[in-house]
């Protein structure tokens, strides 16, 4: 179920907006997240790429939630550079859509869900089918 995005839910994407106009380079550091805790507290994260290695903004938000103390968090955003240069909402990854809902049990993730509006949106509803790991022959 979609929801509306709060005003606390404004402050994450301008957080992360904010560490993204600040800090992009477009070799090595292309989107910027914002993670709350449980607490309340905002931890901000960056993508790191290489040409050979890639870390999701999401991850390093967490990171730094778990870090600074936070049992786990109750929101996420990330905010990439549009066309114009402006930073707007974009959707997680593949591999973002297994990880976040490992760091909160009522979560939602901030999604852009088209024609520049966004919406809160459970992890379950990005990822319905997540990934099962296989057993191993030791199992």
């Amino acid at each position: 179920m979609i929801h509306d995005i709060s005003q606390s839910d404004a402050e994450l994407i301008e957080a992360a907006a904010s560490l993204l106009t600040r800090v992009h380079d477009p070799a090595a550091v292309r989107v910027a997240a914002a993670a709350r805790g449980v607490s309340g507290a905002i931890y901000l994260g960056v993508s790191l790429a290489t040409p050979r290695v890639k870390v999701c903004a999401e991850s390093t938000a967490i990171a730094n939630a778990k870090i600074g103390g936070d049992a786990a968090i109750t929101r996420v955003v990330s905010v990439g550079l549009g066309p114009d240069d402006v930073p707007h909402v974009i959707n997680p990854c593949g591999v973002c859509r297994e990880l976040v809902p490992r760091f909160g049990e009522d979560l939602n993730v901030l999604v852009d869900i088209g024609d520049g509006r966004v919406a809160a949106v459970r992890p379950d509803e990005l990822l319905p089918m997540p990934w099962v790991r296989a057993r191993s022959y030791d199992d």
